[in-house]
Parts: structure tokens; C-alpha cells; sequence
């Protein structure tokens, strides 16, 4: 394997990739498959980056697929909450660039339509370059709430998932005859079996290990929403078989695929925390002394307010500023300490609810009958050496042996069990 992969340095934000003229024409004759999967993933991500990347970045690298002479087929790797955040299932459509956002498509006729502003690329695209030229202090606070503002706008949860719909608009309009596919994802997790179960990498909000490290008690959101997430090696396997599909057929269309859980084999956040419940409390991490952390049933709350006022108390209570506390007339130093301490813990966790409170009330719910064809059209020994099949994941069983002790062992570093 090793001897066939040649790593060539790049940058999405740059002309012709940042490749050099020697390398580019050495590329141009021998590729003939371009996935792209760079992206920058945080959701809030500052406005001019997220557009650099995940809007004119896919652009950047479709143009340089076309001077590919072999150029089969253009992959890109998106997401399926580029749907937006109207109620109602969500189909295996493209967007057009013609159209004002993603959410003017009706899903389903109990959806109901939501007025939006116009949608125009290029004038977004202008708005993050002279925003962030205006401005002198605070760059990243304000380009960040710039993204989310824009977003919510049109009808996003937020920066990333604008921004990868308008990736995908540029694509469908630049693409010309050349084949694409477009596969998108839900929240993405452990891998399933490959290269072995609950491989995970990069976590960027681990709420199931905060809330195993009893720092995260309580959560805003409906008990009853779905969470759809998906094993990561399905996310890849679903990506190599539409690969080898329209890489062979050469027709000059544009599919797209969801590799989503939602419809087909859904599943609570109540399930998943009741499941996370039942682990940490027979296989309890361990704190930083060793011992182990008796945890309780997570607690839901219905609004950000009341998840303010639970949080703040959490952490009050946990590190000794309770009302009857004497700290503050004993050692006011000391109080200033902790104080800023508890400070800065409650501004994170309520970021991160803040983040994920859209995903956390949720109601999209993402069709994936173009996934299951594919899956039809493979070979039984196909099936099995290269897994997608979303209905076959058993979640009770996924979630407490495979997820949750991937993110222990990988992310964590915990030993793999501590039985009470």
C-alpha cells in the first residue's frame, strides 16, 4: 500500500491547490478519481475561513480535477445537515446554485415553508472579505458570530453547514460533464468494525465522556429527538462504493447519497444516555486520583436558561462556592480563584450547548433509498467486506461496546474496564 501512495503538499485556499507546474502536469496525467474530504469542521468556525475552505475550496479543487485528463468522476465529502433546519424528510437531492437556499426545496408536504432572503454567493463571499478588513479588534469573536448569524438567516444551525450547502451549489455549477457524487454524512462517530470497532480520532465535543466524567450532568434538549449519528468505516465504505459505481459508468450526473440513521434504523438521545447510564455505571472511569466516578441519569432541560442556572449550580456546588460557603471572608484571593475557575467552565459548557442545542431539538429527518441501491447493487461478497448496511447497527450494543469504550481507550486513555 505504501508503495503505491505519493503525498504531494497542498492548500484548498490557494490557486491550482498550491501545487507546483511540474507536479500539476505529472497529476493531470495519471489521476482519475479526485475525492475531496478537506474541510474545516468546527461549527462556528470564523465566517471568511469556513467560506475560504468549505465554500470556495471544493470549487478550487474541481477546477484543477478538470485539467486531469483521465478525470473519471469528482467525489466530495459533505454533510446531510446542509438540509437546514425545516422539519420534514430530507431527500438525496442536489442544490442548484439557482436556487435562494436549501430550505425553498419542500421535503414533504406537511413541511411548511419558511421565508428566507435570497441566497447570493458571491455577495456572502464579499461580506466576509471586507468584514474582516474592517475589522481591528476581536477578529475571531466577531467573524465567528458573523458565520452564525449569516447562517441562521438562511436557514442553517450553522457556519459549517452553510457554508458546505454553498460548497455543494459551486459544484453542481462548475461540474460541468464530468461525473460527481456528493456523499453526505450525519454526525459521524467510532468505527463499527474497520480497522477495528470504536477506532475514533479528533473528538471535538465528547459530551458521552463529560458526561462520564460527571462534568456534564444535565444537557439541554428533547430526550425524544433522534441522534443520528453513523459509524465512521460505514461513512467510508458507503464513499468507496459509489466510488467504484459512477467511476465506472462515466455518465455525466450528479448523485447524491446520505449515510444517515435517522429513517432507517433510528435511535433517542434518551436511548443513547440511558445506554452511556448503564456502562459508567458498571465500568466507571476513573479521576485523577484513581478512583472511580459514580455518575446519574443524565438530566434534560427543556431551555437554555434553565440549563444556565443547572450548570452554574453544578459547578458552584463542586468546587466549594456554595451559598454557605465561607471562602470569600476566610480568603478573598483564594474565592477570586475559583470564582474565575467556575467562570470558565460554565462559559464552556454552555457553548457547547449552545452549539448543539439546533441538533439537540431537531426534526430533519434524512432519507437514504439512493444508499440502500447502492447496497442492492453489490455482490453478497461485496456486502460483507465492505459494510453499510445502517439497519444492521444494534445500537444498545454499539454504543455501550463499541463507542464508549473506543472514546475511553483513544481519547480518554483509560484502562478498559474498572468493574464495581
Amino acid at each position: 500500500m505504501m508503495s503505491k501512495l505519493v503525498p504531494v503538499c497542498g492548500d484548498v485556499c490557494s490557486a491550482n491547490l498550491g501545487i507546483d507546474a511540474d507536479t500539476t502536469s505529472e497529476i493531470a496525467k495519471e489521476i482519475d478519481v479526485i475525492i475531496n474530504s478537506a474541510a474545516k469542521t468546527t461549527w462556528d468556525t470564523r465566517y471568511d475561513v469556513a467560506i475560504n475552505i468549505n465554500t470556495k475550496g471544493p470549487a478550487r479543487v474541481l477546477e484543477f480535477g478538470k485539467k486531469c485528463k483521465k478525470l473519471g468522476l469528482f467525489l466530495h465529502v459533505s454533510s446531510a445537515y446542509v438540509n437546514g433546519t425545516r422539519q420534514g424528510v430530507f431527500f438525496e437531492k442536489p442544490f442548484c446554485l439557482e436556487q435562494r437556499t436549501a430550505m425553498r426545496d419542500t421535503i414533504t408536504s406537511k413541511a411548511q415553508e419558511i421565508s428566507v432572503p435570497f441566497l447570493d454567493i458571491d455577495a456572502e463571499i464579499k461580506l466576509a472579505s471586507v468584514a474582516v478588513e474592517s475589522i481591528d479588534r476581536n477578529a475571531d469573536r466577531i467573524m465567528r458570530e458573523l458565520g452564525m448569524e449569516r447562517a441562521r438567516i438562511h436557514g442553517w444551525c450553522s457556519t459549517y453547514e452553510m457554508t458546505k450547502a454553498m460548497g455543494e451549489m459551486l459544484i453542481d455549477s462548475m461540474r460541468s460533464s464530468i461525473p460527481t457524487v456528493i456523499i453526505r454524512p450525519s454526525l459521524i462517530e467510532s468505527t463499527y468494525r474497520e480497522p477495528f470497532p470504536g477506532w475514533i480520532q479528533g473528538y471535538k465535543v465528547p459530551i458521552l465522556a463529560a458526561y462520564g466524567q460527571c462534568q456534564l450532568p444535565g444537557f439541554v434538549g428533547d430526550p425524544d429527538t433522534i441522534a443520528d449519528t453513523v459509524p465512521m468505516d460505514m461513512v467510508v465504505n458507503a464513499t468507496l462504493t459509489a466510488l467504484a459505481k459512477h467511476g465506472i459508468d462515466g455518465k455525466p450526473e450528479l448523485h447524491v447519497y446520505h449515510v444517515a440513521t435517522s429513517v432507517a434504523n433510528p435511535h433517542s438521545f434518551k436511548d443513547a444516555f440511558n445506554y452511556a447510564y448503564d456502562y459508567f455505571s458498571s465500568s466507571p472511569l476513573l479521576d485523577s486520583k484513581g478512583k472511580k466516578i459514580a455518575i446519574r441519569p443524565m438530566k434534560f432541560l427543556v431551555s437554555m436558561d434553565s440549563f444556565t442556572d443547572f450548570i452554574k449550580n453544578e459547578v458552584a456546588q463542586r468546587s466549594g462556592l456554595s451559598p454557605d460557603d465561607n471562602v470569600y471572608m476566610s480568603d478573598p484571593k483564594r474565592y477570586l480563584r475559583m470564582h474565575l475557575a467556575c467562570f470558565d467552565t460554565v462559559h464552556r459548557f454552555m457553548r457547547i450547548a449552545n452549539l448543539y442545542k439546533p441538533y439537540m431539538f431537531y426534526k430533519g429527518r434524512f432519507d437514504v433509498r439512493n444508499t440502500k441501491r447502492l447496497i442492492e447493487d453489490m455482490s453478497s461478497e461485496e456486502r460483507k467486506k465492505f459494510n453499510f448496511d445502517i439497519e444492521s447497527i444494534n445500537w444498545e450494543h454499539y454504543i455501550k461496546s463499541v463507542h464508549i469504550p473506543g472514546v475511553r481507550k483513544h481519547l480518554l486513555r483509560q484502562p478498559p474496564a474498572a468493574k464495581l
